[in-house]
């Protein structure tokens, strides 16, 4: 019988699929889509069903969670390090925690730095490849670009490689990229992806902890993110 559904980032399919598998009396789940403002966990609440949110939080429900606030940092962090002032964002769905949450790493890594926001190079997206190659080009087609972007996915940042290549730029040598989540294919590039890495293994037996302790004392888990350095960062020139 079914024990995994993938709903597509629907939360109307999300309730259909969730319901399909209470039909099926299972004993717990595991929500991976979780959008700000969604009801579902609120109803589970509701109907005492034994739950985790992974991967993102409503605040509330049980969490098994990556710190993207410290991943965002760590991101933006390393971009100063190298000398870079003038760093773009391209922030993902305002209705994802963990979006929110790297917005929040970008800013305080900012402030830090005293380094000014510029909303020119600030874009809200989809998490797709498209968006990421529509958002890059606005920011590197515009008159002053920045010399460095961070992409709040590695779909994202893919999508900016595109638009670098579409103007004529080089990632890393004309403008240094950072993206988020370190999946298998950026390692493989052609110019390796600069990525933020959160241990997926951790992070789900963090989850099935979760759910199998009943999460009485403890409703959040997070797992620590790391910064893996390739050859889309650069220092300034």
């Amino acid at each position: 019988f079914t024990v995994v559904a993938t709903c597509g980032n629907d939360p109307e399919t999300e309730e259909r699929a969730t319901q399909s598998l209470l039909d099926r009396r299972v004993d717990g789940l595991i929500l991976s889509t979780c959008r700000l403002g969604d009801r579902l966990p609120q109803q589970l609440r509701e109907k005492q069903i034994n739950h985790v949110l992974a991967l993102r939080t409503d605040g509330i429900s049980p969490s098994a969670i990556g710190d993207d606030e410290l991943g965002g940092y760590l991101a933006t962090r390393h971009l100063l390090d190298l000398g870079h002032r003038e760093i773009g964002i391209i922030a993902g769905p305002n209705f994802s925690s963990s979006t929110l949450n790297r917005q929040k790493g970008f800013l305080r890594a900012m402030q830090e730095a005293q380094a000014e926001v510029n909303p020119q190079w600030w874009r809200d997206s989809d998490f797709t490849i498209v968006a990421g190659e529509n958002a890059g080009y606005e920011i590197l087609n515009s008159p002053a670009r920045p010399s460095a972007i961070f992409a709040v996915n590695d779909d994202l940042a893919i999508g900016v490689m595109a638009a670098a290549h579409r103007l004529g730029l080089e990632i890393g040598r004309d403008v240094s990229l950072v993206g988020y989540n370190d999946i298998p294919l950026v390692s493989r590039l052609p110019i390796p992806l600069t990525s933020v890495k959160t241990p997926l293994d951790q992070l789900a037996s963090h989850a099935v902890e979760l759910l199998l302790s009943n999460h009485a004392e403890n409703p959040q888990r997070y797992s620590l993110p790391t910064l893996i350095p390739r050859a889309s960062t650069r220092p300034y020139r």
